[in-house]
Parts: C-alpha cells; sequence; structure tokens
C-alpha cells in the first residue's frame, strides 16, 4: 500500500507541481489550500505525512502545525516558506516539524526528503507496534483485590530508588513485576537486565556478573562485560537469588554498598549506577537460619517487600488471562483464537494451578493447537489438567488436582452438573450463603439460583 501525503498551501501553482510529481513517485496525494481546511481533511483520514507551507491565509502553517499535533501527537509534518529564516526554523522544530524545506522548491530535493521523512514515519510506526507487542507480553493481568493491591504496591515503590525484594511460588510472575518496578521509575529508557541466578552454574557466575579480563581463566578468549556493567543507569533483576552460594553473595554485597567492583581477572575498579532488585521462591529468613543465605545481603536487599500471590488465590482473574493469553498466542503464532464454554471457565477456575500463571499460559497455548474446533469445552480442560508430566514433581502436585476432575462421570451433562454444583456452592461459601449477592455475582436472577440450588442438591447451612 503507498503512503499517503497531504499538501497545504495557498499557492495553486504549488500545489500542482507538487501533486503531480509525487503521484508520479507513486504516493497518494490530497491538497488543502488553507490550515482549516486541512484540519478537516486530517481529521477525516490522517496522512502519513504532510507538507505543510507557513504563510497561508485564515490560519497559518504554524498554528495548523500546533493544532495537528494536538490531533495526533505522532504526526509527521514538513514546514515549506519562502520567507522562512532561522529563528522560523527553530520554532517550527520545537512545535514538532519533522523538517522544514525553504521555497523555491527543487523537485529533486523535495523527492529526497519526502522520502527520508516517510522512512522516519515507517520507523517509528514499527517501534511504536514492537513496543505495544512487547508491553503486552509483560503486562500485569488482572482486578482482583490482590493484584490492585499488588499494583499499588509498584506504583509506590517504583519511582524510587529503592532495592525491592520480591518473593512468591514459582510461576506467578516475578520478573513481570520487577518489570512493572523498573518501568516506573526514573530508569524506565535505561537497561532492565534480568539474571536467572539459578540457571548459571557457581562456577560461572561471577563471571556472569561482574565480567572478566581476557585470559583470566581457560576459556576466557577476550574480556567480557557482567551484567552489572551492562545495567549501568538501569535496573537489574536478580532472580532466584537464593540460589547464589555464600561467596558471590559476598561480592554482590560489596557491590551493592560500594556502587564498584572488578572484573574476574582484573584489578581496575569499575563504577556503575545500578538499581538491583531481587526475587525468590524461597523463605529467605529459612535460609539464613540454615546458613545458605546472609543476613546483611538480606536486609540490603529487603528494603521494601513485595509478595506477589499465587493464582489460586485471585481466582476471579483468570477468564482475563485466559483471554490475554489466547490474543498474545494468536498474535504469535497466527492462530485463530477460540472460546471458552462457561462449564470449561468453571473447570479452570476449580483449580489450584499449582505451576501458577506459567503453568496457565502453557496450557492455553497447548489447547489453542490441538483443540480442532472452535470452542474449548470442559472435558477438553479437565483432560488436559490431568496430562501432567510423570516424575517426583508432578506426584508432588497431584493433591492440588481438584477431586472432579478425576471422577469417572457417565456423561458431559453429568460433568457438568458436578462442576456447576461445586462452582455454586463455593460462590455461596464467599458471600456468606447470601443469595442475592451469589446470583448477581452469577449474574443469574435469584429464582434461577434457587431452582440450581434445588436441582443440584447444593448443601446449604442449616439455618438457611
Amino acid at each position: 500500500m503507498s503512503a499517503s501525503i497531504l499538501i497545504v498551501d495557498d499557492e495553486e501553482p504549488i500545489l500542482t507541481s507538487l501533486s503531480s510529481i509525487l503521484r508520479d513517485e507513486g504516493y497518494e496525494v490530497a491538497v488543502a489550500k488553507n490550515g482549516v481546511e486541512a484540519l478537516r481533511v486530517y481529521t477525516m483520514d490522517p496522512p502519513d505525512l504532510m507538507l505543510l507551507d507557513i504563510w497561508m491565509p485564515e490560519m497559518d502553517g504554524m498554528e495548523t502545525l500546533r493544532r495537528v499535533r494536538e490531533l495526533v501527537p505522532t504526526a509527521q509534518v514538513m514546514m515549506m516558506s519562502g520567507h522562512g529564516s532561522i529563528e522560523t526554523a527553530v520554532k517550527a522544530i520545537k512545535l514538532g516539524a519533522y523538517d522544514y524545506i525553504e521555497k523555491p522548491l527543487s523537485l529533486e530535493n523535495v523527492t529526497l526528503r519526502v522520502k527520508h521523512a516517510l522512512d522516519q514515519y515507517r520507523l517509528e510506526q514499527e517501534n511504536r507496534t514492537l513496543r505495544t507487542t512487547v508491553q503486552r507480553k509483560f503486562e500485569l493481568v488482572g482486578q482482583s483485590p490482590a493484584m490492585q493491591q499488588l499494583r499499588q504496591l509498584i506504583e509506590t515503590a517504583g519511582p524510587t530508588n529503592s532495592r525491592v525484594l520480591i518473593g512468591g511460588e514459582n510461576g506467578t510472575g516475578k520478573e513481570l513485576v520487577a518489570r512493572a518496578i523498573h518501568l516506573q521509575s526514573a530508569r524506565a529508557g535505561r537497561p532492565f537486565v534480568a539474571v536467572n541466578c539459578a540457571a548459571i552454574p557457581e562456577t560461572l557466575i561471577e563471571s556472569e556478573l561482574f565480567g572478566h579480563e581476557k585470559g583470566s581463566f581457560t576459556g576466557a578468549t577476550s574480556m567480557k562485560r557482567g551484567q552489572f556493567e551492562q545495567a549501568d543507569g538501569g535496573t537489574l533483576f536478580l532472580d532466584e537469588i537464593a540460589d547464589m552460594s555464600l561467596s558471590t553473595q559476598a561480592k554482590v554485597l560489596r557491590a551493592l554498598q560500594e556502587q564498584q567492583f572488578t572484573r574476574v581477572g582484573g584489578t581496575k575498579l569499575l563504577k556503575v549506577d545500578v538499581r538491583v532488585l531481587a526475587a525468590s521462591n524461597k523463605d529467605l529468613l529459612k535460609e539464613i537460619e540454615k546458613g545458605t543465605f546472609r543476613d546483611d545481603l538480606f536486609y540490603r536487599l529487603n528494603v521494601v517487600p513485595i509478595i506477589v500471590p499465587p493464582l489460586r488465590e485471585r481466582r476471579e482473574d483468570i477468564p482475563l488471562l485466559i483471554r490475554h493469553f489466547m490474543k498474545v498466542h494468536a498474535e504469535e503464532q497466527g492462530l485463530r483464537s477460540k472460546e471458552i464454554a462457561p462449564d470449561a471457565m468453571v473447570v479452570f477456575q476449580q483449580y489450584d494451578w499449582p505451576g501458577n500463571i506459567r503453568e496457565l499460559r502453557n496450557l492455553i497455548e497447548r489447547l489453542m493447537i490441538m483443540v480442532p474446533g472452535p470452542v474449548i469445552e470442559a472435558v477438553q480442560a479437565g483432560l488436559s489438567l490431568q496430562a501432567r508430566p510423570v516424575g517426583p514433581a508432578s506426584q508432588a502436585a497431584t493433591p492440588t488436582v481438584n477431586p472432579l476432575f478425576t471422577q469417572p462421570y457417565d456423561s458431559l451433562r453429568d460433568a457438568r452438573n458436578a462442576f456447576e454444583k461445586e462452582y455454586i456452592a463455593r460462590k455461596l461459601r464467599e458471600h456468606h450463603w447470601n443469595i442475592s449477592r451469589t446470583a448477581e455475582d452469577l449474574k443469574i436472577e435469584r429464582s434461577h439460583l434457587h431452582r440450581k440450588i434445588k436441582l443440584l442438591e447444593v448443601e446449604m447451612r442449616p439455618e438457611i
């Protein structure tokens, strides 16, 4: 699809000659004779680029530029003038113009500058799209009270320069929280460097964090900058910090205290400005008692403690998370999104998710690939949750599977009724057996809920 250009000038010969040459170059061209007309055209169909004369009656180019940038802050505008000056050009650029061309116009120069402006516009669009995609991938999804409280903590801690210690089970999204803190800080435009301490062998972690000099050990064929250097001016996220050895912990502590260190095999002190965020799925106070974690490092890191809640404590977020992951997987892999049958959603919300959000994300990806139809049914959801990998970890997690998933139902209707009965009972308990509030939460009539309770033989409190 060819790029679109709007030419705004009160001189008919310039409109004719410019539009002709740009159409010959393959662009879609529209024209306007003054600023008022230009705003009308721009509002109806924003072009990729506007060529805008400065001196015009009714509304001059500067005012038109200002109003266009108010409408579309990313608008790409190139100013033209036959009575310009350096001061005028500077003012136009400050108002947001991309370029400034003096009249009389050289058509060859104009076409070249137009090409550069459109190339820059496309690049900025691609960057915005990529940034949006990345932000969606690392988005914190959920509106439950637990997530609202988590967001408040992030908004409080983010703008400070304080260290944050993030706790929570595996798969809860501790790195997402760290990224959100980084984006809330004054360092948002600087690097965010994540290091998984559990994934790096003990013999290499010091080199990974602090870098090394050429020849400092076997295999060190060149100098390497460590993660502390790479994060200079930004944020360093140390995930699973409890997996560091005591000797590495001591060196990290010294780097935090002094904001300087030496590379492995080096003697030169390197100064850095790094905000450190750390995370662990272990109880660090217990690790201190066992002698495997330094208490001075704990207190250095634990300035602002944040605990990420497990998914089973925010079940109301599961539908939002499922829709989010479906959208992400559909865009990334070119898959068609699917619907979740209401009883399948009940299955997902009843499950305890020992692997938390990571398990949910992987399951949704698998279902989108493996389910042939447009709708994911309860039986497919239940079977997917039962199909856990064989091994000690899966055996340990087995008790978290809701017993409903393993019952030998004779039909889909029986399974659906069992899920519905359990779901209604849980909602009644949540609302302290209040029928009206439960019906409102379930989005059904109060009389309908009464019939369901009777039909499904939902056990109520004796006094109700």
